[in-house]
Formats: structure tokens, sequence, C-alpha cells
């Protein structure tokens, strides 16, 4: 076996470089033999390592640092991927997005954009209409948890009013605590009846630590089941799961109301669940209800994807808006997936609006 020796100016380098991280190595020994391990970052391992704290978990060393009897909680990992959180927490950001379109406030990520107070901020005051008093800019710790407590007194006294339970706090919220947040944006979409149809039912698994045996060294760690929204049954909810026969009472009469208007570009709908699912007699149907022509070239005449189906119901929903309705709650999405409850409520909302139409 043939040795190779390096180069002298590269044996040089690797002798300093060894050099180097022996002295390197020397010191930090020398640090870890002197450095006192309090008992909270003891119990921090044996939180780790417990097994009453799946592994999934995973704890970062601030989650275990606490005073005795405080407790901190976190999201379970596993929960984070759960598609009905992530499907809620998108219909969230396009709501804030849309909200705070003219202050040109983009959203991408709830964690990262929300926990210092500025966007919550925004939104309360276009929300509500009311100007808070808080500094624009914040760039400190203490001015961002200042204009969070301002912002939160104001959500909370017109929530609480209501007989909402608060699931949030500065602290959580500037922590970036997801689930705080979304808590909180739940409640505002549901005050102030956003128009966006939240995900029904979602809920998520969150770890609750807390320190109980400071002397012991011991955390004890519980999994809670946290609801983020629950069911928004309305009056057509009411007629599919209870009145099945008023329910085909209210279908004939949307039907008829449709046909009154597309039999003059001679179509006729005899199935409200599948036929506007390509959102194609929604843009006509517009058209005719506000006595003007869509341009083909903007939106698609026979749609082949799920995409461009959902562009077609979006921009019925456009036009909609452009004729003074307010934006419906359904989703597009939910009008394509043929989803009876969206669709229905889109029709009916154009009915009360335009049924003395001719």
């Amino acid at each position: 076996v043939s040795s190779v020796t390096p180069p002298a100016g590269k044996a040089a380098r690797m002798r300093k470089d060894e050099s180097l991280l022996g002295k390197l190595g020397g010191s930090l020994a020398r640090r870890k033999r002197s450095r006192e391990v309090s008992d909270l970052q003891e119990e921090g391992k044996h939180a780790i390592n417990a097994p009453l704290i799946p592994s999934s978990a995973e704890l970062h060393p601030e989650d275990t640092l606490l005073e005795e009897n405080a407790e901190r909680t976190m999201l379970d990992p596993t929960s984070r991927e759960d598609a009905k959180l992530k499907d809620l927490q998108r219909v969230l950001i396009d709501w804030v997005n849309n909200e705070l379109e003219e202050e040109r406030i983009i959203v991408k990520d709830l964690e990262e954009d929300l926990y210092d107070g500025q966007v919550l901020q925004k939104l309360f005051e276009k929300l509500s209409g009311r100007k808070l008093n808080v500094a624009e800019v914040t760039q400190s710790e203490i001015g961002q948890k200042q204009k969070l407590q301002t912002v939160l007194e104001a959500v909370n006294e017109l929530i609480q009013h209501h007989g909402w339970s608060t699931e949030w706090s500065v602290d959580l919220i500037h922590s970036k605590n997801l689930v705080a947040i979304i808590s909180l944006l739940v409640g505002l979409a549901v005050h102030f009846q956003a128009a966006v149809r939240l995900p029904e039912h979602v809920s998520v698994q969150v770890l609750v630590v807390k320190v109980s045996r400071k002397k012991d060294g011991v955390l004890h760690a519980t999994h809670v089941t946290k609801e983020l929204t629950t069911t928004t049954e309305d009056a057509f909810d009411t007629l599919l799961d209870h009145a099945p026969d008023k329910l085909n009472i209210v279908k004939k009469s949307l039907i008829t109301f449709v046909n009154k208007h597309l039999n003059k570009l001679n179509l006729e709908v005899t199935e409200l669940e599948t036929q506007f699912a390509d959102g194609v007699y929604l843009v006509l149907l517009m058209g005719l209800l506000e006595n003007y022509f869509v341009p083909l070239y903007n939106f698609y005449l026979t749609p082949e994807n799920f995409e461009q189906k959902v562009h077609n119901v979006s921009f019925a929903f456009e036009l909609m808006q452009d004729g003074g309705l307010k934006k419906p709650k359904a989703r597009p999405e939910d009008v394509v997936n043929l989803n009876l409850k969206s669709t229905l409520r889109v029709l009916y909302n154009l009915f009360t609006n335009y049924k003395n139409r001719e």
C-alpha cells in the first residue's frame, strides 16, 4: 500500500489546524468541567428522555426552562402537518391579505408575520374602523409587546363582551405560538362576520409542559386537544340536515330563478350541484343579471382542469362584488368540488338581490 505524502505547505497547514483544534478542544473541555449544570437544565434532559413525552414532540431548551408551577404550551409536530390545519392557515392568510390589500401588506406565514403586532394592528383597525394609539413601527421587543398589549386589549374588549373566551396573550403571540395566533384570527373572523368559509371542526394536539416539583427535577407533560373551529351551521346546514323536504322547495325556486335568465342564452339548469361547478354558468348569469356581455377572454368557456374551473368561479365572485354584493362566504374550490351548501349559498345570495330583475 503506497502512502501519499502531502505537499510541504499543506502539511504545515494541517499541523497548524491540529494545533488550533487542540487548543480549542482543551479550552472547551475546561469550560465544560467548570460549568455548573442547573436544576432546570437537568429537568430539560429528563423531560426530553421521559417516556411520557412522545418522541415526535421535539422540545427546545427554552421550552423546559420553567419556574416552579409555570407551564408552557406548544403545538405537537404531528398536528402541524394536519391537512385541515394547513387549510385553515391558508384561508386565514388569504383573508388577512384581502383585508389589508390597500395597505400593501402581504402575509406569507402566520407565525413569522404576525408576532410583532404590526399586522394585527392594521387588521383590527380595518375591521373595526377604529384607530389605535400606537407607534407605527416598533423594532424593540418592549415596543412590540406594548403594541400587542394595546391591540389585544382592544380585541378582548370586543370579543369578551360577546361571550368569547380568549385563548391568546401578549407572551403567546410574541413567542409565535401558532395555536394562539390562529385562535385570535378565528375570533376576529367570526366576530366581524368575515366573508370567508372557515374549515369546520379543526382541532390540534397541544403539548402542555409544567414544572410541579422543582426539587425532584420533574417536568410533567400532557397532551390536550384544542378545538380551533367548530361548525358554522346556518340556514342551509339546517335544511340539508333536518329538513330535506324544504330543501327541495328552495332548490326548485333557485332553478326557476336561474333558468329565467339563462334561457335567454338557450341554456337550462336541472342540477344545481353539478352545472355551476365549472363556473361558466355563474359568469354568464352575472352578465345577464347586470345586463352586460362578459368578454370570452376573461374566463374559460370550456374549462379543462380544476385550476381553470376555480378561475371561472373566482371571476364570477369578482363580478358579484363589482355589482355591489358582498364577497361570497363560500370558497371557489368548494363550488368546484360540488359542495351543495356552498353552491346554494352563492345562488341564494344572487336570488335575494336579483329576484325582481327581469
